[in-house]
């Protein structure tokens, strides 16, 4: 059997314990616990047995911490997936947005995320949900923004006269404070 890969020379166990002790992260102080064990001269196994994994997470956490130190073995948020538009995609979709639709050859009068998708596709042959193009645009500064209906013929005279006038303040009733039966 070959012998595993060897930790930093820049720290040591003592080290790692001080640092598991100051450590925030609970899962951070358990692998620094059990690296300490491996440069005290324990065994891999060991070391899993004590971190509760198996020998290969060990080995991960021995690649992290060579590589990045203590801060590798925290838990990190994971990347995601990649965007589906890269920048030249997103610099002509904010293009489109501003400019709006040309009725006669999008056919809308309107940009919808449907049509957005659609035009995308069209564009750049580039498929994205409806869902994820309301995140992009939402990212890029735009909001959903809809003009409140107004009827052609209304007359702005009726809808004054049908909004009700209250009194200027409120009034103390006439009537007495009430008592209660004595």
């Amino acid at each position: 059997m070959r012998a595993g890969i060897s930790l930093r020379g820049d720290f040591d166990a003592e080290g790692l314990r001080r640092l598991a002790r100051q450590s925030k992260h609970a899962a951070q102080a358990r692998r620094l616990l059990a690296l300490a064990l491996i440069y005290d001269g324990g065994s891999r196994s060991d070391a899993a047995r004590l971190g509760n994994v198996t020998l290969q997470i060990v080995r991960d956490w021995v690649l992290r911490f060579n590589e990045r130190g203590p801060d590798g073995l925290i838990d990190g948020k994971a990347p995601g997936p990649k965007s589906l538009l890269n920048d030249q995609q997103r610099a002509a979709l904010a293009k489109a947005i501003e400019v709006g639709p040309t009725p006669y050859l999008d056919g809308v009068v309107r940009w919808r995320l449907c049509d957005l998708a659609q035009w995308l596709w069209e564009e750049f042959r580039v498929s994205v949900s409806e869902q994820t193009l309301s995140r992009e645009v939402r990212a890029m500064g735009y909001r959903k923004l809809a003009a409140r209906p107004k009827h052609h013929a209304q007359d702005p005279q009726a809808i004054e006269d049908f909004k009700k006038a209250s009194p200027p303040q409120w009034q103390r009733s006439q009537a007495g404070p009430l008592k209660g039966n004595e």
